[in-house]
């Protein structure tokens, strides 16, 4: 990928360092980072830039998080309004130290989006909360336009690339958030291939999610942070993205992303149904 620093790159980034924001793009070291900022979009990463927990795969470093801004919400939904996003994708470390896991950073974000950005879609990233289903429903509450929760690796690779979190949990999440909103949301979920899956495990784990009525999916390379990660196994060929992508179809997802450079939140505006932010489809054909 070219080296970011377009013009619009440079504003984006004054932008988002005037506000005192964190985004995903930044944080783990995306490397889509020039496009998506050259075309105007971003991730915001809310409550702080430290997660309690240890990913082998992730360059958002870890700790005992301090932060805690009231104001945040109402910040991230200025930047939104002054960039004109249609689209906003709003993520988080996880904060397993809060009682109710961050959700209520969530609920405030959506909530000033609305207030002052009216006209732009939500797609909410958000960690497992631990399986708890009240934090869960505080957001689901807000009825974000796309609800997404990335499930990352297969399940064989959870001992190692995701300790502190499991499987069949971020599967019961993606359930239980299409059964709380039922129509009035699209769920979304993300794996990665490098690190030692196998082309029927990355099926597998798409039957899987579709059993729990995820309908959007994205897959990507793995790329190595630094050395203190875990190490590629391999690299993925482009074809075989385009078989994985063909497989995910046959299973029922209503939109896939694969590729190597593909993300969760590349191009997010472009992998749900064109409809008014806010509104679910049957309220939309009500409507008309």
């Amino acid at each position: 990928m070219p080296a970011p620093g377009g013009p619009a790159y440079r504003e984006l980034k004054s932008l988002i360092e005037s506000e005192n924001l964190h985004t995903v793009c930044q944080e783990a070291a995306c490397p889509n980072i020039g496009e998506c900022w050259q075309r105007g979009t971003a991730t915001f990463m809310i409550l702080g830039d430290t997660c309690t927990r240890r990913c082998g795969f992730c360059n958002v470093k870890t700790g005992k998080p301090t932060w805690f801004d009231p104001l945040e919400p109402a910040r991230v939904a200025r930047s939104v309004a002054r960039m004109g996003l249609r689209h906003a994708v709003i993520t988080s470390v996880d904060r397993d130290d809060l009682p109710d896991f961050g959700a209520s950073g969530f609920v405030g974000v959506i909530r000033q989006i609305r207030k002052q950005a009216p006209r732009c879609k939500v797609e909410v990233l958000t960690p497992d909360f631990r399986g708890e289903e009240m934090p869960l429903a505080k957001v689901i509450a807000e009825r974000p336009d796309v609800f997404n929760h990335n499930v990352e690796v297969v399940p064989r690779l959870y001992p190692v690339a995701r300790r502190g979190s499991k499987f069949d949990r971020s599967c019961r999440v993606l359930r239980t958030a299409k059964e709380m909103a039922g129509e009035e949301i699209v769920t979304k979920s993300g794996l990665m291939v490098g690190l030692g899956e196998s082309f029927d495990e990355m099926v597998e784990a798409f039957g899987l999610l579709r059993e729990h009525h995820v309908q959007v999916l994205t897959v990507g390379q793995y790329l190595r942070p630094t050395v203190n990660h875990l190490p590629i196994v391999r690299y993925w060929h482009p074809d075989e993205f385009k078989d994985l992508e063909r497989a995910a179809y046959v299973l029922g997802f209503e939109h896939v992303a694969a590729g190597p450079l593909v993300r969760s939140s590349y191009h997010a505006d472009q992998h749900v149904p064109q409809r008014e932010p806010g509104i679910g489809p049957r309220a939309e054909a009500a409507g008309r």
